[in-house]
């Protein structure tokens, strides 16, 4: 399995009334590392042909993290079939390597201009086999 990761630092902006990252925030960070991974694997003939669409999340709040808190997120596709690919995203307590949230989110792939969904073509499966960072 190849896994895409950054880290973040848990700033004021991030934290809700109990001081705790709001559970917003993470549902931005699990989209925000889906669309890095992949605009960071994808040709831009594909970039422009096709668009990822959410159709689930399923979210585990597992611990909290708090103000200045690095977090690592790893993402990677478990599985994909026909016009549907399932993500999942990870994230730590990058110091204590406790795991906070763990998401897994239905992604279809649509085609860019007619907005239908499209098969996931091997060229599009290829693109998460290799590792990156």
């Amino acid at each position: 399995m190849q896994f895409y990761e950054k880290t973040i630092i848990v700033g004021e902006k991030d934290l809700d009334e109990l001081d705790h990252v709001n559970n917003v925030r993470y549902v931005q960070w699990i989209q925000d590392i889906s669309k890095e991974h992949w605009r960071a694997r994808a040709t831009k003939e594909i970039l422009e042909s096709v668009v990822w669409v959410v159709m689930n999340h399923n979210i585990s709040y597992k611990s909290a993290a708090i103000l200045n808190d690095t977090i690592l997120v790893r993402t990677y596709i478990e599985k994909s079939r026909g016009a549907i690919s399932i993500r999942i995203v990870e994230m730590y307590n990058a110091k204590t390597k406790t795991l906070l949230v763990r998401s897994s989110t239905e992604w279809c792939l649509l085609n860019a201009k007619s907005f239908k969904p499209t098969r996931i073509s091997q060229d599009i499966k290829e693109i998460f086999l290799h590792e990156t960072r």
